[in-house]
């Protein structure tokens, strides 16, 4: 049976799992749902909790919130040690907080423009005699 097939498992959850070398339900089976969790969240992507669950249901061939509360737990616990085993992430974070300032006429002063000599009347208005 494919990933798409199995209940709770979306095409983007799918192919999540098909990234990681999940294809079948033999490898979600064997992998078990907290491991097929890490991988995705080690291979770079953001899943939520929800995906944990999604997986435990396909796996029991129920509604992702019909997941006992014990196992909800159970599991939320094991993938929290395992996602503290983690490394840090390698990007650096922002420095400071980015803002973006909008300059107006109002608020910057401006310095007065001379016309180029010789240019005079080029931008379409004649000036005055």
């Amino acid at each position: 049976m494919s990933l798409p097939k199995l209940r709770n498992i979306g095409p983007k959850s799918a192919a999540w799992l098909r990234q990681v070398g999940l294809h079948s339900r033999e490898d979600l089976e064997a992998a078990g749902p907290v491991e097929a969790f890490m991988r995705i969240k080690r291979a770079g992507f953001k899943p939520t909790m929800n995906l944990l669950y999604a997986i435990e249901g396909a796996l029991c061939d129920c509604h992702w919130q019909e997941v006992p509360d014990a196992r909800r737990q159970q599991l939320v616990a094991e993938a929290e040690a395992a996602i503290e085993q983690l490394p840090p992430p390698r990007y650096k974070p922002a420095a400071a907080p980015v803002r973006t300032t909008v300059l107006t006429a109002d608020t910057v002063e401006l310095p007065p423009t001379e016309p180029d000599e010789g240019n005079e009347g080029s931008d379409g208005n004649d000036a005055e005699p």
